[in-house]
C-alpha cells in the first residue's frame, strides 16, 4: 500500500525541509513546492492527500492556489492546511471558495502539522508507531 503524498507549499524552504522532514519519518511521501504556480502544477500532477501551503507565496499566494484547486475538477477536492503569519485572519468568504480545512499561524510546530495531517487524512498504513516515553520516577 501506497503512503498518502502531501503536497507542501512554502518560499521559505527551511519550513519545507523541517516540516516534510517530520512528516516523512512518520510514513508519508511528501513532494515540495516553492510557490504557488509551481504547488498548483505539482497539485494536478501528483494529485496530492492534502496540501500544506503558506498563504504569502510568489508568483500565486496561497489563497489564490486554494481558489484555483477547487476550480479544477481532479483537485476540486483536496484538503489544505493554510499557514499564516500571525494575526492574519482570512474573511470567512473567501475561506467558503476554497478547501481550507485549518488555519495556522506561524510560528509553528512541525508536531503541530503532523497532527493536522493525521486529523485530515489518516496515518498512513505503514507508520512506524510511537512508541510512549517513559515519564521519570
Amino acid at each position: 500500500m501506497t503512503s498518502p503524498m502531501i503536497l507542501l507549499a512554502d518560499d521559505e524552504a527551511h519550513i519545507t525541509c523541517v516540516v516534510g522532514q517530520k512528516l516523512r519519518s512518520a510514513g508519508f511521501g511528501v513532494t515540495t513546492a516553492r510557490d504557488g504556480e509551481e504547488a498548483f502544477e505539482l497539485a494536478c500532477k501528483v494529485r496530492p492527500a492534502l496540501i500544506v501551503t503558506d498563504l504569502q507565496m510568489p508568483r500565486l499566494s496561497g489563497l489564490e492556489l486554494a481558489v484555483r484547486l477547487k476550480q479544477t475538477p481532479q483537485t476540486a477536492r483536496t484538503p489544505l492546511v493554510m499557514l499564516t503569519a500571525r494575526g492574519y485572519i482570512l474573511e470567512p468568504q473567501a475561506i467558503a471558495q476554497t478547501n481550507i480545512r485549518h488555519l495556522l499561524a506561524k510560528p509553528f510546530s512541525a508536531r503541530e502539522v503532523l497532527r493536522l495531517v493525521v486529523e485530515l487524512v489518516g496515518a498512513p498504513a505503514d507508520a512506524v508507531p510511537q512508541v510512549p516515553r517513559a515519564e521519570a520516577a
